[in-house]
């Protein structure tokens, strides 16, 4: 052994430098998941995984954490809230009314505000530094949604929560309305207990889902979840969806509004998490009239900015042609029309599918 203190004081020690660092839980959990690979296999052979090629090509290594990194000995996993810090308490009800207000943009509440990557990221290695300073040489890597890790997996395993029905994670104290990152590391350490599943027979999540993409509980058909088409995939949104995706333009929380155990989801100390100006309670017509160089300024640090100007437009276009379907008024259709000679043939595609609503 590397250090000085035993390894169930290591991880004590871990835990409260966590604390410190605004994770809301460390665990840790062991290499072997061996046991999760079957379902991993059934997922990507029945193509559930859509577009996201990458899951495919990295195969099981996501379930090998040894492979991924050579030398891992046990993962370190991390748990950050993140609702703004002014959340008012019947924040699910006011975030399900505004599926009733077609001319409203609806953005996930987890990109409305910096960029979780960046702030995980800097804090875990943060974290990782306080341990080496603790032990010594230490290999290590972190990781934040970033790599082939089985992310829920392992910090089920660590206690983090256990999987709700829509496949995300649940924790009796926080919900689900949190992010989660990784520390892999070539030192053994004892793993934290898991936690046992508290959703008995609910199924809030599956019911609510506008699209039907958890087609049982635990299974997750990525190409119909609203969240996959308006962030991952590339392409044109399937015709058949569009209407049912309403005026929701990068991601979906419906599965998580309605589950009981958000009402305990927990408000982020930091002020990463606020919601920047323009992405919560905006209309549509207005998002849709930002520029390429304004999309670009005002999603600086954020989530959002990845998925790009035209994917940005392709989003809010099928929105607007919801909200023309809705009975909204001429400034929807005007907004629709000073895009429709658009330079991409993607974004003129989904403004012709939107004006043809009305």
């Amino acid at each position: 052994m590397k250090f000085a203190l035993d390894a169930a004081q290591l991880v004590s020690q871990i835990q409260a430098w966590g604390q410190e660092l605004a994770f809301s839980q460390i665990g840790v959990a062991g290499v072997d998941l061996s046991a999760a690979e079957p379902g991993l296999q059934a997922w990507l052979s029945a193509g559930w995984h859509g577009d996201m090629g990458y899951m495919a090509t990295h195969g099981m290594k996501r379930a090998r954490p040894a492979e991924l990194v050579p030398g891992t000995l046990s993962v370190i996993t991390a748990r950050m809230d993140y609702l703004p810090r002014d959340t008012p308490e019947d924040w699910q009800t006011r975030e399900l009314q505004r599926l009733q207000r077609p001319g409203e943009a609806i953005v996930s509440v987890y990109a409305r505000g910096r960029d979780y990557h960046k702030v995980l990221r800097n804090r875990l290695q943060t974290l990782a530094e306080r341990i080496q300073a603790a032990v010594g040489p230490l290999g290590h890597r972190v990781f934040t949604d970033s790599a082939p890790v089985l992310e829920a997996e392992l910090a089920q395993r660590s206690g983090q929560g256990w999987r709700g029905k829509h496949t995300l994670l649940l924790h009796r104290e926080a919900g689900s309305m949190f992010f989660l990152g990784e520390i892999y590391l070539d030192i053994a350490l004892p793993p934290t207990e898991p936690v046992t599943p508290h959703c008995g027979g609910c199924s809030a999540c599956i019911d609510i889902c506008p699209t039907q993409a958890i087609t049982a509980p635990h299974r997750l058909d990525a190409r119909r979840c609203i969240s996959y088409l308006t962030i991952e995939h590339a392409g044109p949104i399937p015709e058949a969806i569009r209407p049912l995706m309403g005026n929701r333009i990068y991601g979906c929380d419906d599965c998580q509004l309605i589950c009981p155990w958000n009402k305990f989801a927990q408000r982020s100390p930091l002020p990463d998490f606020d919601a920047r100006e323009g992405l919560s309670g905006t209309t549509l017509a207005a998002l849709f009239a930002w520029s390429e160089a304004e999309f670009l300024r005002r999603t600086e640090g954020s989530p959002i900015r990845r998925i790009g100007h035209e994917r940005w437009l392709r989003n809010i276009a099928v929105s607007l042609g919801n909200a023309l379907r809705a009975g909204a008024g001429e400034e929807v259709r005007q907004a629709l029309q000073t895009r429709a000679g658009h330079p991409s043939e993607l974004v003129r595609e989904h403004v012709a599918w939107a004006l043809a609503q009305a």
